[in-house]
């Protein structure tokens, strides 16, 4: 953070963003993961009264491989988060680092004034910055 403290999460947030349906199996979110390099997908919305979801390597290692569950037959809505935490763009990162840190989460999407998700955003990136 900069010594004015007016370093917002937007400024540190990574743009880049990838999702997956509900629907689909944990073994295409794997893939997908893998070919991207993230530890993290957003999982998309059924419809506007829906919310995001969020499913990572730790819901798969935890809800899939620890528990010896075929990753072909479950399906991502069954293993990820949501509701997710979300934050505007415009909040300052010291209000963000103190609301992952009060949910005990270490990443949360980023989402514009219609909560169409625009990135990522973890504790790492609001502390240490990009």
């Amino acid at each position: 953070m900069n010594a004015q403290g007016t370093v917002r999460v937007g400024d540190v947030m990574t743009p880049e963003l990838h999702s997956i349906d509900g629907v689909a199996t944990v073994a295409d979110a794997m893939a997908l993961m893998k070919r991207h390099g993230v530890e993290a997908l957003v999982v998309n919305r059924r419809d506007e009264t829906d919310e995001v979801g969020l499913i990572l390597v730790s819901d798969v290692a935890r809800e899939v491989i620890s528990r010896n569950r075929s990753p072909d037959r479950v399906n991502v809505y069954e293993i990820m988060s949501k509701p997710v935490l979300t934050l505007p763009p415009d909040m300052l990162t010291r209000y963000a680092v103190r609301l992952l840190v009060r949910f005990q989460v270490s990443r949360s999407i980023v989402v514009d004034r219609d909560r169409s998700p625009i990135g990522f955003v973890t504790l790492h990136d609001l502390v240490i910055g990009r």
